[in-house]
């Protein structure tokens, strides 16, 4: 099915809800989209079913988990799963995205042993939960550098180790991205192996292109974020393309997220 297909069919598709994913802090469901006897199998996030919190505004959860995906587009990145916006569904307007299986055996991110000789980059050392020492490591692989330098852009809040996949042909996605684009800085992520390396140079021509071409997706993104916020993305993406540096945690904000898995 092409892209176009599936994005019809998770915005005017029948949702029939399969279950709920009980691990998630807001309301998340496991649904099948069906659209003229074509299934999509997605994820549905209601409105209704968001936690207020004190720093982003109340209900608009559901959009910036669009307006990530429309920037990974932008980018040509395909790092997010095709991600749309319903305004309507078995529990109101929400958010729908096409589910990933993912290979747990392949996950990017890992809490390993502390003299565990599993190859990644470490991003912290601790105590586990049952006592001995662990590290948290992540591959160094170009596909998750990219996703990175995404989080980077849309200034995600809770890249957990979690919210990276890979499906069963190790193709990497990222999920989640319902805390992004607050106009201060709140880059909270499990993926700073890379900070104060130089960007890849396809990943900031890349940038560059679209700094280049900006207004067709600032106008995307005024339909899903407030107006301030569509401006701090062009300045983080300047200041990315200007340094060609992956950033170091500034210590104003925790550099991980917790949990970190």
């Amino acid at each position: 099915m092409t892209p176009e297909g599936a994005e019809d069919v998770l915005v005017h598709g029948e949702l029939e809800i399969e279950g709920r994913l009980s691990g998630a802090s807001n309301a998340t469901m496991r649904a099948v989209a069906t659209l003229d006897g074509v299934d999509v199998v997605c994820v549905y996030k209601p409105r209704r079913g968001e936690r207020p919190l004190w720093d982003f505004p109340s209900g608009s959860l559901g959009e910036r988990e669009v307006a990530a995906y429309r920037v990974s587009e932008a980018l040509a990145w395909d790092l997010i799963p095709l991600t749309v916006w319903r305004d309507e569904g078995p529990y109101g307007p929400g958010m729908c995205q096409r589910w990933i299986d993912a290979d747990d055996a392949r996950a990017p991110v890992q809490v390993v042993e502390v003299d565990d000789p599993s190859p990644g980059l470490t991003v912290a050392e601790g105590e586990g939960y049952g006592g001995s020492l662990v590290r948290l490591v992540h591959e160094d692989a170009p596909d998750l550098r990219r996703l990175s330098v995404l989080d980077v852009v849309v200034n995600n809040a809770d890249r957990k180790g979690g919210h990276a996949l890979r499906d069963t042909s190790g193709r990497l996605f990222g999920i989640d991205h319902g805390l992004t684009f607050h106009e201060e800085d709140k880059l909270r992520t499990v993926l700073w192996g890379w900070a104060g390396e130089p960007l890849a140079e396809a990943d900031l021509a890349d940038l560059e292109a679209v700094v280049s071409r900006w207004e067709p997706l600032a106008e995307e993104l005024q339909g899903l974020l407030a107006m301030r916020e569509v401006r701090a993305t062009r300045e983080r993406m300047d200041a990315l393309v200007l340094s060609a540096i992956h950033p170091e945690p500034v210590g104003v904000w925790p550099a991980l997220p917790w949990p970190a898995m």
